[in-house]
């Protein structure tokens, strides 16, 4: 778990880490959610001066953000968590924002990372699955269910691997970072290999490498055209571990992409700006959202504001 408070400008005040605790089960993962927060509460009312006047938390699975809900998490073991309201009674009835993690992250990037100003973004990260954050108007859609920006499962490779969800051949069983890994450790023989290894292979001009590489990456442009096709977004924004591979991953996925469209418009495609930082700040934009103020578009820096927000 990470946490921040942050404040009303989009900046880290102060970040802190813990485990989940998921392996005592679900109700410690809860129970540990809560506990975090209000040590966190009870850190900025006294470093700051005032506690902090609004909650954001953000998971991952099917959530319900309209009634606070953590409809479904399956790596958390999580069915119907009222978190919203669970956290509303810990921290004193502050107001609690309750979203998705990658739709959280979204947000943060588009509005003070990488589609700071675009009005039309997409926020793709590629770690241990895909998902993605659609951006409209300083806001990330969610859809009619909670499922909007499912990527990873849109079916790029038909009737090849099985995906968990059901289906065969979803993008995220080719081209997701924990894909790459798998394939780069039965391609080089090396089971503790992972995407990071392969990145470096490539760069070497490994030939083995090369080809676990462009495999994901005609993958990842296939869905990621489909994408575009549907939303025409202005900026592309890729993010998560396989990110960190730079021009390694972005080169050749511009030329991919460039290389299938035909009458859309070709966003720009650029990196996430915020790291691993995006799914705190974007827990604090949605609580600050709640109070109806929040950052102007400025990117994070480290400052001591008097107003603070988990």
């Amino acid at each position: 778990m990470k946490a921040a408070l942050v404040g009303s400008g989009g900046e880290l005040l102060h970040r802190a880490r813990r485990a989940t605790g998921r392996e005592r089960g679900p109700d410690a993962v809860v129970a540990g959610i809560l506990d975090f927060a209000a040590e966190l509460r009870a850190y900025g009312a006294d470093r700051f001066g005032e506690p902090a006047r609004a909650a954001g938390v953000a998971v991952p699975g099917i959530i319900d953000e309209e009634h606070g809900t953590a409809v479904y998490a399956a790596n958390l073991g999580w069915r119907d968590v009222p978190l919203r309201s669970l956290l509303g009674e810990r921290l004193g009835a502050v107001p609690v924002a309750l979203g998705h993690d990658v739709r959280a992250g979204g947000l943060a990037e588009g509005r003070i990372g990488a589609g700071r100003g675009a009005d039309r973004f997409l926020f793709v990260p590629l770690g241990t699955g895909i998902a993605g954050a659609i951006g409209i108007d300083g806001r990330v859609e969610s859809g009619a269910h909670g499922f909007a920006g499912e990527i990873g499962h849109v079916v790029v490779r038909p009737g090849g691997l099985p995906c968990p969800c059901g289906q065969y051949g979803c993008l995220e069983r080719f081209a997701s970072a924990s894909a790459v890994s798998q394939a780069w450790a039965d391609a080089s023989g090396d089971p503790a290999a992972d995407a990071a290894d392969c990145a470096k292979a490539v760069e070497s001009g490994d030939a083995r490498a090369l080809a676990v590489w462009r495999d994901a990456v005609d993958a990842l442009a296939d869905g990621l055209v489909t994408a575009l096709t549907l939303l025409d977004p202005r900026v592309l924004i890729i993010g998560g571990g396989l990110a960190e591979a730079g021009e390694t991953l972005f080169t050749p996925l511009r030329d991919a992409v460039r290389r299938r469209v035909t009458f859309q418009k070709l966003p720009q495609i650029v990196p996430a700006a915020l790291g691993d930082t995006a799914g705190c700040l974007g827990a604090g934009l949605l609580a600050w959202d709640l109070l109806g103020t929040g950052p102007t578009g400025t990117t994070p820096t480290t400052a001591t504001p008097p107003e603070v927000t988990t």
